[in-house]
């Protein structure tokens, strides 16, 4: 759910960030600004749209759903396509996205309240470049990301640490 932006005007973050946990909305959207409904986060956009991005970020939850990684991961996912050179393409696949979501009866792609709604809205995209650019920008925006390594089990590179043969290697009891 998306907040009016005009009722923010003149408040400070604390504000915002009060407002949109006694709310419930899911995000809450200023101008230039993005936050978690919980306080768990927030981020100022630099040049996409605030909705762009929080478009983005459920579309990366939904592409790669992890129920146990927060989304503040998935927002440092995204991030990286908030740059002049990006924006224009990322505007125009979002618009798209909210343009198929619409033929489907919502009025965007946000306000699908099911997951299995969203993905049968992607997978109507999955051959498209758009789709293509943010589920590759996606496989090392999340999972690069060190503090989601222990969420998978992931120990990390193990070549700093003399490699897997002293660490665990052959320990597999199970044959």
């Amino acid at each position: 759910m998306m907040s009016d932006t005009s009722s923010l005007k003149g408040l400070t973050r604390r504000q915002v960030l009060s407002r949109a946990t006694s709310a419930g909305a899911s995000f809450v959207i200023g101008a230039g600004f993005l936050a978690a409904s919980n306080g768990a986060w927030a981020i100022e956009t630099g040049v996409l749209r605030p909705e762009t991005m929080a478009t983005l970020v459920q579309m990366a939850r939904d592409i790669y759903p992890h129920d146990q990684v927060a989304d503040e991961y998935y927002v440092l996912a995204v991030k990286g396509y908030d740059t002049p050179e990006a924006a224009e393409g990322i505007e125009t696949g979002i618009a798209t996205l909210n343009a198929a979501a619409r033929n489907k009866g919502h009025a965007n792609y946000l306000s699908i309240g099911w997951e299995r709604a969203r993905v049968d809205i992607l997978r109507g995209m999955e051959d498209g470049t758009f789709f293509q650019r943010i589920r590759g920008g996606l496989v090392t925006g999340l999972y690069n990301q060190k503090a989601v390594w222990p969420i998978f089990g992931y120990e990390g590179a193990s070549f700093e640490q003399g490699g897997y043969i002293a660490r665990g290697f052959n320990d597999i009891n199970w044959l």
